[in-house]
């Protein structure tokens, strides 16, 4: 074969992609012939629709079959192709000058010919060195293209990853709308939910100011029968024993009818506060506590159960106080005591708090008392008495250091019951209760 013909031959069994010897030759649908590894990375770097580097025709398909009769005559071309001896030497033997062109498979080493007839190696096996790499050739291509496959994989899942980011940017602008949707909905629902409390507070507290105006109406006319009947029975007293005798009899009818009129008790409703108690549960703390007996004489002297309270003996009077160990200094704080059904109790933060001695004008508190059979709540700081429902079971307190703010609400209605805003909070406040006797 003259040169000509040989270069023509070489070429026909040459990629024009990568100017080598074809390794795993596909032909695309146009008819030409590259290396399946050098179309794939051509076809993944362009970033366009498939199409031949040499005519620029499209490619239909993605997998073609291997072309086996070039990639046959690919390897024995490389096979034949003149080997190029290292400058360095290291592929002249030093033993007899021959170039190493066998491969030992035992000593993995390179070998001349006279070496592989020695004795050290008669019995290994060995290959020519072209024979030898093409096998190892063969070896990593096959090996290349599940390679290649989880490459597209990864890609795959690197443009999921791309999709979803994009998409999850997208939802989370969607979230932060829907969020503020929500909230300017439980905004609009708070807010009219305010607006149905405070006309609720109006028309209870318009009635009851009427029941009071009317009560006060009854009492003033029942006072004015009193002193007419008292003026009444004066003037009997002064008849003759004949009169006296008959009229006593028709007087005790009255005095009889004369009933005793019951004074209004105003009491305001307790109405619910949507999402409070999950808001305050946010800034629930546990409390370590001491407690101890204290005596009747330093309620009494406190004045801390009101006027039925003081009258009692200070022998019978026993009362039972808690305190926590810790004081809070900053913070927002919320703790729940539960009060179960004691009419007497005092609940709320003090300074300087010992069991021995503490002034309750130093401190923030809910009281509960007892008078007349009737439960009131009351608190200092000015003193102001409350016209609620009693709680029963649990109060909680809120506690906001910074903001200078105690509020007590009632946890079983979910409703406020009283909220201090002060000036004063200059030192650390200890939460205490006190139980009275029943």
């Amino acid at each position: 074969m003259d040169s000509h013909a040989l270069q023509d031959f070489q070429s026909a069994l040459t990629c024009s992609i990568c100017v080598n010897y074809f390794l795993e030759p596909i032909t695309i649908d146009c008819g030409h012939t590259f290396c399946r590894p050098c179309i794939y990375f051509c076809w993944e770097e362009a970033q366009t629709p498939r199409c031949c580097p040499a005519c620029r025709k499209m490619a239909e398909k993605t997998d073609y079959r291997t072309n086996t009769a070039l990639k046959k005559l690919a390897s024995l071309s490389r096979q034949a192709r003149p080997r190029s001896v290292s400058s360095s030497g290291e592929q002249i033997c030093r033993r007899n000058g021959e170039t190493k062109g066998l491969f030992c498979e035992v000593d993995n080493s390179l070998l001349s010919a006279p070496c592989s007839e020695s004795p050290e190696h008669a019995v290994h096996s060995y290959s020519p060195i072209a024979c030898m790499a093409e096998e190892n050739r063969e070896k990593i291509v096959k090996k290349m293209d599940p390679l290649w496959q989880k490459t597209q994989e990864m890609q795959d899942n690197l443009n999921k990853e791309i999709r979803k980011s994009e998409s999850f940017v997208d939802y989370v602008v969607l979230r932060r709308n829907m969020i503020k949707v929500q909230y300017q909905m439980m905004h609009q629902f708070l807010l009219e939910e305010e607006r149905f409390q405070l006309k609720t507070l109006e028309r209870e507290a318009q009635e009851i100011l009427e029941q009071l105006s009317d009560s006060a109406i009854r009492m003033a006319q029942h006072r004015e029968k009193l002193k007419e009947m008292y003026r009444e029975l004066m003037e009997l007293c002064h008849k003759s024993d004949m009169e006296f005798i008959t009229d006593v009899i028709l007087y005790r009818i009255k005095l009889l009818e004369m009933q005793k009129l019951q004074p209004v008790n105003p009491e305001l409703s307790s109405l619910h506060i949507t999402g409070i108690l999950d808001m305050l549960n946010k800034f629930r703390v546990t409390l370590e506590t001491v407690s101890c007996c204290i005596s009747a004489q330093i309620l009494c002297k406190n004045r801390i159960f009101g006027v039925d309270g003081a009258t009692e003996s200070p022998q019978t009077l026993e009362s039972y106080v808690i305190w926590g160990v810790e004081a809070f200094n900053s913070g927002k704080h919320y703790w729940e005591v539960d009060v179960g059904n004691t009419s007497k109790w005092i609940i709320g933060v003090c300074k300087d708090f010992t069991s021995d001695s503490f002034e309750f004008k130093k401190g923030f508190v809910l009281f509960s008392s007892k008078k007349n059979n009737h439960c009131i709540l009351s608190t200092n700081s000015p003193s102001l008495i409350h016209y609620l429902q009693r709680p029963a079971g649990r109060v909680g307190v809120f506690l906001d250091y910074e903001n200078e703010s105690l509020s007590f609400y009632d946890v079983c209605r979910g409703s406020l019951i009283y909220s201090f805003f002060s000036s004063s909070f200059t030192s650390p406040l200890t939460p205490f209760l006190v139980f009275g006797s029943p």
